[in-house]
């Protein structure tokens, strides 16, 4: 699968490092230069910008805040402007619910997904392919999960509903 993955800190690095080693196609990027190239030394490909990131199935954000969750997809030459149509934005950050409302309804007015699904876990989890995560929302027919191979996730019928609480029967991806 080809993906792009946008969000280097310490969660970020690790996941897209999995993804690298499971066989995908990775672009990654990060607003702090230089995060990415551990990732280039397994096989990643370092985008210059968000819509660098943006030419593959999905595009994963994995990101500190809100402030750098909005930047990243709603800043000019974000996410909305740089997903071509039907293409998967999979929020893995842990976002305020208004936010992650905010994003449903833009992506949908661009035609493109957006699939709520932050994860829970530590950095040494991330490294080691154990982190817990519910997905939350979903558009279209596409699975978003079985981008981390993880078709049992729980599919919540509200937006946001994942980012409000801490769910106590979240799986292990």
């Amino acid at each position: 699968m080809k993906l792009g993955f946008i969000g280097l800190g310490r969660m970020g690095a690790a996941m897209a490092a999995n993804l690298v080693k499971a066989g995908h196609e990775v672009s990654v990027f990060n607003r702090s230069p230089g995060k990415g190239s551990s990732l280039v030394k397994l096989g990643a490909h370092e985008a210059a910008d968000v819509a660098g990131a943006c030419g593959g199935d999905a595009v994963i954000t994995m990101l500190a805040d809100d402030d750098a969750a909005s930047d990243i997809a709603l800043g000019p030459g974000g996410l909305i402007d740089s997903l071509p149509k039907g293409t998967i934005h999979l929020s893995m950050s842990t976002i305020s619910v208004a936010l992650s409302k905010r994003l449903a309804q833009a992506h949908a007015k661009a035609g493109q997904r957006y699939v709520a699904a932050p994860v829970f876990g530590r950095p040494d989890a991330a490294a080691t392919a154990k982190l817990f995560s519910r997905r939350a929302h979903r558009q279209g027919r596409h699975r978003p999960a079985r981008v981390h191979r993880a078709p049992h996730l729980q599919h919540l019928q509200r937006t946001g509903v994942q980012n409000l609480r801490r769910p106590h029967r979240s799986r292990q991806v």
